[in-house]
């Protein structure tokens, strides 16, 4: 048995990843127009029809931006956290409105999400778990420093999306003010390759087969670079980056190891696919 995931896009001009299982699936943040979520998705061979439920980590404009049009559209009810929808000011169908309390699951079809706290510049930010299928999916963003919470649910996963937002050199160089310098690297901005990559040694479980590296910056990070830096330490697990600029690949999550991994280019579900060996 198996789960899916795709980054639809990851960045701080809009994140979207997508979990789900042969009948439902859900979005974590929803930070596309719909019309771009939408043609994201077709694009990928997957369905809107299948998402049940939309999660919002934050109530950051690129986590959020699409929301109500695609909620409203698809009559597809929205979780928050309690202070993350009065800050998130967004002009809901309050009868698609939901609250999640933190590490209590919810149950969406065949999977069940928890929402875990952890450190962000937001009022009450959380990253996910997903798990379904004997699958768990982590998706874990927007992330200042690494507290318990999130090396405890990262240890485990077999598959996870996880911030490696800036190279410490190229943000102390680059042309970003000191105020914006220091709000990144803080305890409540965002994580550095070397702190995701610290995370990832230590606390990789031993059944993770794809990283996704997510969130990265466009201005101090570059995906070479990060895939570089972390492809000396990869071992069996398979490691991409999640694009700012484009959906990703189609992953079949299975818990099998790196030999046997296949990345779906559309739906696995449907008749036509197309697999591809790493």
């Amino acid at each position: 048995m198996s789960l899916y995931i795709a980054s639809l896009n990851s960045g701080s001009n809009g994140n979207c990843y997508y979990v789900g299982n042969q009948h439902e699936a859900v979005l974590i943040d929803a930070g596309l127009s719909c019309r771009e979520t939408e043609t994201r998705i077709l694009r990928s061979g997957l369905s809107m029809n299948k998402i049940k439920a939309i999660f919002i980590s934050h109530e950051h404009f690129d986590h959020t931006r699409g929301v109500p049009v695609i909620s409203r559209k698809y009559r597809i009810p929205v979780y928050f956290s309690p202070a993350t929808h009065q800050n998130s000011r967004l002009h809901m169908d309050q009868s698609l409105v939901r609250h999640f309390t933190s590490n209590v699951p919810v149950v969406i079809g065949g999977l069940s999400l928890i929402a875990f706290p952890k450190l962000h510049d937001a009022s009450e930010p959380h990253s996910f778990t997903v798990t379904g299928n004997g699958i768990t999916i982590g998706i874990l963003t927007d992330i200042g420093s690494v507290c318990e919470n999130v090396s405890s649910n990262f240890n485990q996963c077999h598959a996870a999306f996880l911030e490696a937002n800036y190279d410490d050199e190229m943000l102390e160089k680059g042309k970003y003010p000191v105020l914006l310098k220091n709000r990144i690297r803080s305890n409540h901005g965002h994580l550095s390759n070397l702190q995701s990559l610290e995370l990832f040694t230590k606390y990789k479980s031993a059944f993770m087969s794809h990283l996704l590296l997510s969130h990265l910056s466009q201005d101090n990070n570059t995906p070479g670079l990060v895939l570089d830096l972390f492809s000396k330490h990869a071992g069996d697990t398979h490691i991409a980056v999640a694009s700012r600029h484009q959906e990703s690949a189609v992953y079949c999550i299975n818990g099998e190891k790196a030999a046997n991994r296949v990345k779906y280019s559309v739906d696995p579900v449907l008749k036509s696919i197309q697999m591809k060996l790493f």
